[in-house]
């Protein structure tokens, strides 16, 4: 379930960046293929759940995988100048702890159409937001702030 948007707040919404053999998994959540765009997967918090709690349930609606969220590693936030929408994304480092990617796996809200493993270098040649997920995912441990950036699709 998507909290309705709110044009008096931002918008608050968890990702998880996991690597399993030193490949980032990505989804691409524009049915339809209307935008080849990719991201990790994630969505928005629900009221009265914790952030770890929100991150679970989304990574198994979208991808079928379990996992054990671990410590936050990025702070992405983003708008589009053309409406009010703005939204907050907290990305968290997470672990695979059950399941394997399922070519027949449906998201049950029909938002992601494709998952699939990326190493860095296959990353140069897709589209991919925000523009610090590679240094989130691969490099370091410090958190990374990433300010207002346009949304894109």
């Amino acid at each position: 379930m998507t909290p309705a948007l709110n044009a008096d707040r931002p918008r608050l919404a968890v990702r998880a960046l996991i690597l399993q053999e030193n490949r980032l998994l990505l989804v691409n959540a524009f049915p339809g293929g209307v935008s080849d765009l990719w991201c990790a997967p994630g969505g928005g918090v629900e009221p009265g759940r914790s952030l770890p709690e929100n991150l679970m349930r989304e990574v198994h609606e979208e991808t079928g995988l379990t996992v054990d969220v671990g410590a936050p590693c990025l702070v992405n936030e983003f708008h589009d100048p053309t409406r009010p929408f703005h939204q907050v994304d907290v990305y968290f480092r997470c672990t695979l702890r059950a399941g394997r990617l399922d070519p027949h796996w449906a998201d049950p809200a029909g938002v992601v159409t494709e998952r699939r493993f990326f190493t860095r270098d296959q990353m140069a040649a897709i589209r991919f937001k925000p523009d610090s997920l590679p240094r989130a995912a691969w490099d370091g441990d410090a958190v990374i702030y990433d300010p207002l950036e346009p949304l894109v699709r």
